[in-house]
């Protein structure tokens, strides 16, 4: 089965199960990945700071490592 993230993860555990998650963050708009205090928020408190809609970036990330788990 593969990994997937929530909305409840914080960005550094996020980036933990795949270091490719952070291309999809940054992607989306949310640039300050690398920031210390960014590693400490939640998802959900990310894409509210950056106004952006969190189930979108959750499908993302979570199709994105479903490819790559297929791809196994």
């Amino acid at each position: 089965m593969a990994k997937q993230v929530s909305k409840d993860m914080l960005i550094h555990e996020i980036i933990e199960v795949d270091p490719g998650n952070a291309a999809i963050l940054m992607a989306s708009g949310m640039h300050c990945v690398g920031c210390p205090s960014a590693a400490m928020e939640s998802l959900e408190e990310a894409c509210m700071v950056h106004g952006m809609d969190v189930n979108e970036v959750i499908t993302s990330i979570n199709e994105y490592l479903a490819k790559k788990e297929a791809s196994n």
